[in-house]
Parts: structure tokens; sequence; C-alpha cells
């Protein structure tokens, strides 16, 4: 039985759309593990997220390969090709996430045996709230579900919160006691890698809401519109 030109595209769509949940899946786990080694002060688990880091990069480069080599061989229209440039932006965006579990290893590292200025509490919600925002998004993609990909932004305004709660709290102990500026200031960061990481997951929102209906607009600024 022969096999058509776009029998032969769509299982190749397939196999990419499989690869990019992988890669988001990989990336989920890192943020998770990132911030579950900080709270516990794991430092040989974040040496190891640290490490594994280059995993999600090798992803990152199989799927904008293999997106490339589609576009080039197989001339996909309308929706197949936005399709695949949302695919090729999101693995980019997946990449960077996966920079900010890295980050976050890498200040639990550079910490050593000093003690957290405080208990973890609110930086893992931001993680919680920021994964489901993530795992959600790409249950949109894959779906092509505009009306959720609509929705999931506007929960970006609890992390802002949350960040902004931190930031407040941590700025109270500096002022209390400089002797902890600069632990606070590292989970500072953490708190920022994790509010960067809610507004990766509005851009794959966006690339979805692209792919599906070739809109392309900023959701942070326009949302309202939507309500």
């Amino acid at each position: 039985m022969t096999i058509s030109p776009r029998e032969t595209l769509d299982t190749a769509l397939q196999e990419l759309l499989d690869d990019i949940l992988f890669m988001s899946s990989m990336v989920e786990e890192a943020i998770n593990m990132s911030v579950q080694a900080l709270k516990r002060r794991d430092i040989e688990a974040s040496k190891q997220i640290f490490a594994d880091d280059q995993k999600i990069n090798e992803k990152h480069f199989q799927i904008e390969n293999q997106g490339i080599l589609l576009i080039a061989t197989q001339q996909p229209m309308a929706r197949d090709l936005r399709m695949l440039a949302a695919t090729l932006e999101i693995a980019t965006e997946l990449e960077r996430i996966g920079d900010y579990a890295k980050g976050i290893a890498k200040i639990n590292i550079m910490m050593g045996n000093e003690p957290l200025v405080k208990p973890l509490i609110d930086i893992p919600r931001m993680a919680e709230v920021s994964l489901g925002m993530l795992h959600r998004a790409m249950g949109a993609f894959v779906a092509g579900d505009v009306d959720i990909a609509r929705k999931i932004p506007k929960e970006d305004d609890l992390i802002d919160a949350l960040y902004n709660q931190v930031y407040r709290e941590l700025l109270t102990y500096m002022i209390a006691d400089t002797s902890t500026i600069d632990r606070a200031n590292y989970l500072l960061w953490v708190a920022h890698n994790l509010e960067r990481m809610a507004d990766r997951v509005t851009n794959i929102c966006e690339r979805t809401i692209y792919m599906v209906t070739g809109e392309m607009m900023e959701m942070d600024q326009t949302y309202d519109e939507w309500k």
C-alpha cells in the first residue's frame, strides 16, 4: 500500500508533538526537583539537575532540526506551517524554562552549607502554580484549544502576587539583619526565575492561539478583552 504525502506529513507532525510533550515533561521535572532540592538543601541533587540541563538542550536541538527539516522537505501549508512554527518557538520557551531550573540548582549549590534565611512557603507555591500553568498550556497546544490558552495567562496575577509577597518579606529580613542580605538575595533570584517561567507559559499560550487562528498578540496586554 502506497503511503500518501499527507499521511507522511501527519505521521511526522505527530512525532514532533510527542517530542515537544516529552521535552515539556523533562522541564516540569527539572523545575520541581530544583525547588525541592533547594527546600531540602540537597546540594548533590542540585548538581545532578545542573548537569541534566544538557539533556533538555539536546532535545531542543533535536526538535528544532526535525521541524526545520519538515519545513524544507514537506512544504507544509496553512495550519501545518503555523503548527511547525509554533512548535519551534515553544521548544525555545521550554529550553529557557529549563535554564531557570538550572539557575535554581546553581543557587542552591552556591549557597553551600548556609542555612535558608527563612522556611520556603511561597516559593514552592509559585513553582506549583507555574508548573500547573505549563502543564495545561502544553495540553492546550496539543489539543489546539484556544479557550484554555486564553484563560491560563490570567493566572499570572497570582504568580505576581506571590513574587511581591516574597520580595517584601525578604526585604524585611535584609533591613532587620544585614547579615542575611546574600541569602535573601539568593531566594529572591529563585522567585524571579519562577516569575519569568510564568511569563514563558504566556508566550506558549500566544503561540497556541497563533497556530489555530493565525492571530499573534501579546496576551498580557489584551486578555482583559476576552473575559
